[in-house]
């Protein structure tokens, strides 16, 4: 929600909050979105988390979020060097949205960039999950 106004919606599926920073590359988002489109962490019949998104029909509600990259290593302000600038986020966030939509074959919901966003969560398991991109494990 954004100035009261809900700007992304979902009801199942993914949120995801991506940072990016600036040695993140095409690349990387590519094999982001691939795995994001792919992972299987839904529950099945047996209650495994052995389906996809596309399994349950789901949607991705994107959301930048630069903070991600904070660095709390010195002090109690943290820093946020390693947080792409405008410039080079903002493509990547679109081509981002872009890809998802390609790989999903739907929408994806979306957050305003930069904009001051309340989100609600109800994150049911819960699960979640970080992926980096710099640590492809």
């Amino acid at each position: 929600m954004v100035d009261g106004n809900i700007t992304g919606e979902i009801k199942n599926g993914f949120l995801v909050l991506l940072g990016i920073e600036d040695a993140d590359t095409d690349e990387d988002l590519q094999w982001l979105a691939q795995k994001i489109a792919s992972m299987r962490v839904f529950g099945d019949e047996n209650g495994l988390m052995n389906k996809a998104l596309s399994d349950i029909n789901g949607d991705i509600l994107l959301i930048s979020q630069f903070t991600l990259f904070a660095s709390t290593k010195k002090g109690n302000r943290p820093g946020f060097t390693r947080a792409a600038r405008p410039d080079k986020a903002i493509p990547m966030y679109e081509q981002m949205i872009k890809v998802l939509e390609e790989l999903t074959n739907k929408k994806v919901a979306t957050g305003i960039f930069g904009a001051d966003m309340k989100i609600n969560l109800l994150n049911d398991g819960p699960v979640t999950i970080i992926i980096d991109t710099k640590n492809k494990e």
